[in-house]
């Protein structure tokens, strides 16, 4: 029978040596939001990814420039029927050098695909190895994800709700983790991908974000939250009448199958013709970016128009 562990490779221009530090540099491909010591055998550190993920590992394994084991004590899943799938697994990192180039081998060993989680652990896995810890190696700098917030703001949209403004909501799941989507709705390409080509986005809070719909017509957004992988609230500063002062908010929750999108377009001030239509553009321009996470391909402006 077939080894189904999860693994995943790749190989990089680089001395073990260095490929090894990276790589106990946990906090710099994976999540800041660790504790402890990712560079000692012996030691444990702990994960955690808001109220979804929680984890503790102890570093069981440590050859220098050649391998690194991590043992999974303990394990929270928040989207799963079993809340402690990883627990008892171990994670491997295995190096080999030759001639100048270093290849890594990544082995979620009991990551099967009978765990519930399988799916979007593997998709995930694959993110953190084969774009942030890759990129950490040959470019200085990986994509974890970002520390958590401390404070606790309660959003602004429930005041929305309660007041006597409208509102547009749609609610999908994407067959992706929650770092594709997230990715989708604030990068430049991904916004390109499945709204309008036209596009000009920087992913920071308070940077405004520019979208043609032909030569005649755009509207510009400002970022006002960039909570990473959970959340993206925009400010509609031009476009229609109705448009100017509404909010444009996308949270994203991880789920066994991928990520749960919510999403809403608050402040609307009545039930007019135009919150129809543009509920109805957003339901399509959703579907967009649904096909744009799982199939690689969306259907922006003005396929959709």
């Amino acid at each position: 029978m077939n080894n189904q562990d999860f693994t995943t490779t790749f190989e990089v221009n680089a001395p073990a040596s260095a490929v090894f530090d990276a790589v106990t540099n946990v906090r710099g491909w994976w999540s800041e939001n660790i504790e402890g010591a990712t560079n000692q055998q012996g030691s444990r550190f702990t994960y955690h990814y808001q109220d979804v993920h929680r984890a503790t590992m102890k570093i069981a394994e440590l050859i220098p420039g050649k391998r690194m084991v991590w043992h999974v004590e303990d394990n929270y899943f928040k989207f799963t029927r079993d809340e402690t799938e990883w627990t008892g697994t171990h994670i491997i990192f295995e190096l080999s050098e030759q001639d100048g180039s270093t290849r890594l081998k990544f082995t979620h060993q009991g990551l099967v695909p009978a765990y519930e989680c399988f799916q979007i652990c593997h998709d995930a896995w694959t993110h953190y190895i084969q774009s942030s810890l890759k990129d950490l190696i040959t470019k200085g700098k990986g994509s974890p994800t970002p520390a958590e917030e401390k404070e606790s703001q309660q959003s602004t949209d429930q005041a929305t709700e309660t007041s006597d403004n409208k509102s547009i909501c749609h609610r999908l799941l994407i067959g992706v983790p929650v770092e594709k989507v997230f990715a989708a709705v604030t990068t430049q390409e991904g916004l390109a991908g499945w709204w309008t080509p036209d596009t000009t986005a920087k992913a920071e809070a308070g940077s405004i974000l520019k979208f043609e719909f032909g030569p005649d017509y755009h509207k510009e957004m400002q970022v006002l939250e960039l909570r990473a992988y959970s959340r993206v609230k925009w400010l509609c500063i031009k476009a229609f009448e109705e448009w100017i002062g509404t909010t444009i908010t996308f949270e994203i929750e991880p789920h066994a199958k991928g990520a749960i999108l919510i999403f809403r377009h608050s402040g609307w001030k009545a039930y007019t013709n135009e919150f129809a239509s543009c509920s109805y553009a957003w339901a399509l321009f959703l579907g967009s970016l649904k096909s744009l996470c799982e199939r690689g391909a969306g259907t922006p402006y003005p396929a959709i128009g």
